[in-house]
């Protein structure tokens, strides 16, 4: 029987996002085949991990084509892409807190890509003069990022519904933390 590689991933994917620490042994249980075998497709954990980061651009590059960023305003944008980012944002999560893929100079061009059609997305808007001037692109595309991190683990904690994850990224990241007096 053919290994289903995706499976494995997706099963290391769910364990991992609960459970960060999780050794090999935890993963090859979890994708219900023995550690020699996860062994013989990923040599060791940066391996896995590796390719779990693969998957995580592959899935935010196929919500960004789902969002349409381009269409709209870019509130609506916004909006949009949260909702299709939240099926990966256990995932994202995950590799978000992964320090070894930040350290070193072996990070994916694909994390170019997305920070530069996401960052491109707050740009529009604040040409557009939608969204404030005095906080840049790269800072809104991190900030994105960094709430999307923190409201899956609030989701996999069960201290958020999911059914809330759109609305409490979304608006938190468009609206700001900061009341404005008003006029």
């Amino acid at each position: 029987m053919a290994l289903d590689r995706d499976q494995v991933l997706r099963s290391a994917a769910a364990l991992l996002t609960r459970k960060p620490t999780a050794t090999m042994d935890e993963v090859a249980k979890a994708a219900g085949i023995s550690r020699a075998t996860l062994h013989r497709h990923f040599a060791g954990r940066d391996a896995l991990v590796r390719a779990l980061e693969s998957l995580g651009i592959a899935e935010c590059e196929a919500a960004l084509d789902r969002a349409r960023l381009d269409e709209g305003s870019a509130s609506e944008a916004v909006r949009r892409l949260v909702r299709e980012i939240q099926p990966a944002a256990g995932l994202l999560a995950f590799l978000y807190g992964e320090s070894q893929l930040w350290e070193t100079d072996r990070q994916d061009d694909g994390w170019q890509r997305l920070d530069a059609q996401i960052g491109a997305l707050f740009q529009r808007g604040q040409q557009s003069g939608e969204l404030r001037i005095d906080l840049t692109p790269v800072w809104l595309t991190e900030a994105l990022y960094g709430l999307i991190a923190s409201c899956a683990w609030a989701t996999l904690d069960g201290r958020v519904a999911s059914r809330d994850f759109p609305t409490m990224v979304a608006e938190l990241l468009l609206g700001g933390a900061l009341r404005r007096e008003e006029s």
